[in-house]
């Protein structure tokens, strides 16, 4: 029992300390899930469009900066209905927001660049 007391007093200070400099440091663990790591990769490739696909973000009033900056970054990858696993580019379904979703993006990964294939405005 007067082990289990000293190996408290040390855990319990010692994790709060951990905590607050890796809290500060902005340390995360988010980078390292499959969604994270799909939209990491694609933002950092060369993207190209589809003619329909600037046909629906004309008719959406779409613009890339939002784009980028919110649907794809805050978007999330349907796992379910992607094809993650295909040669030689994967395609994959990002729906933005997660919950209650307006927008839905079908896109190809490839080694050079990302082709955006289908914009769909769900509201």
């Amino acid at each position: 029992m007067k082990k289990l007391k000293f190996y408290m007093i040390g855990l319990i200070p010692g994790l709060i300390i951990v905590f607050f400099i890796l809290n500060k440091k902005g340390a995360s663990c988010s980078g390292y899930l499959p969604n994270s790591r799909v939209i990491a990769e694609t933002l950092s490739k060369d993207f190209t469009y589809s003619d329909q696909f600037k046909a629906e973000m004309a008719a959406s009033k779409v613009d890339e900066k939002f784009l980028k900056d919110s649907i794809i970054t805050k978007g999330k990858i349907d796992f379910d209905k992607s094809h993650a696993q295909k040669k030689p580019c994967p395609d994959y379904l990002l729906v933005y927001p997660d919950k209650n979703p307006a927008y839905e993006i079908t896109f190809e990964k490839c080694e050079e660049k990302a082709t955006m294939t289908s914009l769909k405005k769900l509201k």
